[in-house]
């Protein structure tokens, strides 16, 4: 039976008032780089196609880009992550290099992916903030990952040794000598290497990893997270739900540095729009966004329909119980 009509008036407003909480709360916003200067992966399109129906699920909207331009201190301080899949060579000037070098300086985090390792190979700050340059790789093949640290976001859905076909990558140092913690060892007993090594990349083999403080942040300024992983080679990797849970798995994680909008108010840069159709902005290979006023993509529509069906149907069922009570 319906209570009283105050009682009732004042479930509708509390009901409201948590649709509203629900839908205005704010969303990450990740800007995906696939700029390539060398290689370039098929890969590229399918990664997108699968961030992106990723982001409702974590909370994230993706912007992607392949402009160089979109790196200007005004566009990068929209963002609570930069995130760079499968670029290769020299994809930032030194006007763009400047511009993320602040960004990261404000605490803006970092997350990296497969050949991202083979950028800006001359630029030390990447080089410590992506924590270790590529220096080669064997054939593609089967081979097996050890799962060193088992309690991590991006390894906890792991299996102890993941069997996977992939391009088992070497580097030119041991990020470990910068700070960062090893979570995946290629085993070297499962592929074939015949390659020379001329570098110390450390043991056990490095294939991905985190830090916790960014090793690319100037002495004095503000540390957000940093997190990478070599693997990403194949199509077929980015329609793996293991693998799509690792990656979303790190970013979330960098994301929890607490050092951008969308998590800490007193933040720099990040995302502070109460939905994606605030003033944030989008950003895209074909159509650049040095404004925030710009239309957002997809990804974001989809977090923005997702949060209002979400806070009407939790304030319907509440609504429901109190009425009937």
């Amino acid at each position: 039976m319906l209570g009283t009509p105050p009682k009732v008036f004042s479930w509708v407003l509390l009901s409201c008032y948590y649709a509203w909480t629900v839908h205005s709360a704010t969303s990450a916003r990740v800007l995906v780089y696939t700029a390539t200067a060398g290689f370039r992966h098929d890969s590229i399109p399918t990664s997108l196609d699968a961030l992106h129906k990723a982001g409702p699920s974590i909370n994230v909207v993706f912007d992607n880009t392949e402009d160089p331009k979109q790196f200007n201190d005004q566009n990068l301080a929209n963002y609570d992550a930069l995130m760079f899949v499968s670029t290769t060579g020299e994809v930032l000037d030194d006007s763009g290099k400047a511009a993320f070098q602040k960004y990261l300086d404000l605490g803006g985090n970092f997350v990296g992916v497969h050949s991202s390792s083979d950028s800006l190979v001359n630029t030390t700050f990447f080089g410590k903030e992506i924590g270790a340059f590529f220096d080669y790789h064997p054939a593609l093949q089967n081979a097996t990952v050890d799962v060193l640290v088992t309690s991590h976001p991006s390894t906890s859905m792991l299996p102890a040794q993941w069997h996977i076909q992939e391009e088992m990558y070497n580097f030119k140092s041991d990020p470990r000598a910068i700070g960062a913690v090893v979570l995946l060892a290629a085993n070297e007993s499962s592929y074939v290497d015949n390659g020379t090594r001329n570098f110390d990349q450390g043991t056990p083999h490095p294939s991905a990893w985190f830090q916790e403080h960014g090793a690319g942040v100037e002495s004095g300024h503000i540390a957000g997270r940093s997190f990478y992983t070599s693997l990403g080679h194949l199509n077929e990797t980015w329609q793996d739900p293991l693998f799509m849970s690792h990656v979303t798995g790190g970013l979330t994680w960098a994301l929890q540095a607490n050092t951008t909008k969308a998590f800490n108010s007193s933040a720099v840069v990040g995302n502070s729009a109460s939905s994606p159709s605030g003033s944030s902005p989008s950003a895209t290979g074909t159509s650049p966004a040095s404004s925030p006023s710009q239309t957002p993509s997809s990804g974001s529509i989809d977090v923005s329909h997702a949060s209002v069906i979400t806070g009407l149907m939790l304030a319907t069922r509440a609504a429901w119980f109190f009425f009937a009570s």
